[in-house]
């Protein structure tokens, strides 16, 4: 079967650090499953209780994996169902129950005891269902049908749109892939607490939604503190649905001074918020938050009002026997453990929405995340729509994630092939840009990370020339590589006038890959493979890393670069680390190697 017994709960921990309620019932392990290839299911009713689902599944992991209990598969089965019962917990009775579900690709639809509670559609973003009116006394049916198409204007990200594998896509991912669980709220529950910090002024505001409009007066309690100390509790009336509550920082002298998030020092403050009818609590919910500033001024990126220097690593998040779905929460700390013991200071996580627990470690241990959406491959309405709800659904989810620091809408015009010259397919680009801005004004947006940009925050170039002296001749001229292209792409779409202010990186470049280590030989027809010939051994990954690391350090305009990638992904093999996180190469000698050149800023206080 698997790795999971039958009995032991996967992923057991919660799966939101950031945003918390003290009732928490986790829904993963066994549950029933069956494919329903023709589609009759609906029509049979497979969503009334005692209908038997033919097969068993270990939840949040997705059948193509083997850590399902039925794959490793590249089998393509559109629509599947899953099964459970469960019991509400005694200390959650009397009040609301929410369903929610971390992320399942591509439409869900649920049932609670035969009855519709409700649908999504979004194969990256959470969701959470009231299913208080659905419930009976007693063991709950709940069953869910999902629909995923080999659809090409879903979000796909890396997944591949057919059996087998193809260039640098993988084995597609489907139905539930992230933690499913039950909380209890009261009358009123909080949906969203997003915290926007300003450490110019020493504050922050927090912008509080309820999940419905009150229909008397309510208080809302705000509690602030750092490493266990309550350092403020702000208290006021509302009987708006959405509030926004500012909150000087140094109002009391043990908060001055105010403790700021950096790489070198990732300070986070607790956030506890309480919704009070008459003086009782009615739902409270507890976050966090890092008091960090980061923009762009004058072609520089700027971290807390000084220069940074960015070291990212391309970080795919793919597990052999899980896929996208981490494996367990030690798997994702040992991930970041490593960008770390390489020399990096941040990650650009490719191609998907991170589990949120990532971006929790993140923040603890302090790395600087790029956020980027999975690319679509077919343009059309429905692609446009898609993107723009991934987007804000990304964000509304992370917002509160001090170390992610940019947001990237598109990649290398995947899904926009034409947009050098078509208009629409520029406005889209330039649509996710504002949006961006719109929903979270305190991040950067690389709107079209690679090439062929549009309006962006930073000039984010992608280059895997395999000499010192290629690199260096590719970048001699910063005009001339705004102006004309870099080394196949033009840098921005035709039409697109640069203003000069944006920061320059190099957003990926490397791809070494070792003749004989990692995976070798044929994987479903695929020859494994990396950027340009193979290296024989260590000696030569590093002459090949150091000349074209420093071509780009020596650039004086660059402000950071990004190299790919951190693991092998199935027939990828330029990875760092093999597929079950083995380095390839001495960890120490490659971070002393991937020092910031003289002048540059690594992390700021």
């Amino acid at each position: 079967m698997s790795s999971v017994t039958k009995n032991s709960i996967p992923r057991p921990e919660h799966p939101r650090p950031d945003f918390m309620r003290d009732t928490f019932l986790n829904l993963n392990g066994t549950w029933q499953f069956a494919f329903d290839d023709q589609d009759h299911g609906v029509h049979a009713g497979w969503m009334n209780p005692g209908v038997k689902l033919e097969r068993e599944i270990v939840v949040p992991f997705c059948y193509q994996s083997k850590m399902s209990g039925i794959g490793p598969t590249d089998e393509i089965h559109p629509v599947m169902w899953y099964r459970r019962a469960f019991i509400v917990p005694q200390e959650m009775r009397g009040r609301r129950i929410l369903l929610r579900f971390g992320a399942v690709d591509f439409e869900a639809a649920v049932y609670i005891n035969g009855r519709l509670a409700g649908t999504h559609k979004g194969g990256y973003t959470p969701f959470a269902l009231d299913i208080t009116p659905l419930l009976c006394e007693g063991e709950n049916d709940l069953c869910v049908r999902v629909q995923d198409e080999p659809d090409c204007t879903q979000p796909r990200g890396k997944q591949y749109w057919d059996r087998g594998l193809m260039g640098c896509w993988y084995t597609p991912v489907s139905g539930i892939w992230q933690t499913v669980y039950l909380e209890a709220v009261g009358e009123y529950g909080l949906r969203q607490i997003h915290v926007t910090p300003d450490i110019d002024r020493h504050m922050f505001t927090a912008e509080i939604a309820l999940d419905r409009r009150p229909q008397e007066q309510l208080e809302l309690e705000l509690t602030v503190s750092y490493e266990g100390s309550v350092k403020r509790t702000v208290r006021l009336t509302s009987q708006d649905r959405i509030t926004r509550v500012p909150v000087d920082m140094i109002a009391r002298a043990d908060l001055d001074p105010i403790h700021i998030w950096a790489p070198d020092k990732p300070a986070l403050y607790d956030l506890k918020v309480r919704v009070l009818k008459g003086g009782e609590a009615v739902d409270t919910v507890t976050t966090y938050f890092g008091m960090r500033k980061v923009e762009v001024r004058e072609g520089k990126v700027y971290l807390n009002n000084c220069p940074v220097y960015q070291r990212l690593i391309l970080d795919q998040g793919y597990w052999p026997d899980s896929l996208i779905t981490p494996p367990s929460d030690e798997a994702i700390q040992e991930d970041l453990r490593y960008t770390l013991a390489f020399g990096y200071n941040g990650a650009r996580k490719h191609q998907k929405l991170e589990d949120p627990r990532y971006y929790y470690w993140a923040d603890k241990m302090g790395l600087l995340i790029w956020g980027e959406v999975p690319s679509a491959y077919d343009f059309s309405d429905e692609t446009v729509a898609n993107l723009a709800d991934t987007l804000l659904g990304f964000i509304d989810r992370d917002f509160n994630h001090p170390s992610i620091i940019t947001w990237v809408p598109m990649n290398e015009s995947w899904g926009v092939r034409q947009i050098y010259t078509d208009k629409r397919q520029q406005a889209t680009a330039r649509m996710l840009y504002h949006i961006t801005k719109a929903a979270d004004g305190t991040r950067l947006c690389s709107s079209n990370d690679g090439w062929e940009q549009v309006i962006t925050d930073i000039c984010a170039l992608h280059d895997y020339a395999a000499e010192k002296a290629d690199m260096a001749d590719h970048f001699a001229s910063r005009e001339d590589v705004e102006r004309h292209a870099c080394d196949w792409r033009p840098c921005y779409a035709q039409g697109e006038t640069p203003t000069g202010k944006e920061a320059f990186m190099v957003t990926e470049y490397g791809g070494i890959a070792f003749l004989n280590v990692g995976i070798q030989g044929e994987m479903g027809g695929m020859q494994t493979w990396g950027y340009h010939d193979k290296v024989t051994d260590e000696e030569a990954f590093f002459a090949r890393f150091k000349g074209v690391t420093d071509a780009i350090r020596e650039i004086p305009y660059c402000q950071g670069y990004c190299y790919t990638q951190l693991t092998d992904v199935m027939q990828e093999i330029n990875g760092l680390l093999t597929p079950d996180r083995q380095p390839k190469m001495d960890v120490a000698r490659f971070a002393a190697l991937n020092q910031n050149p003289p002048g540059k800023t690594n992390q700021v206080i």
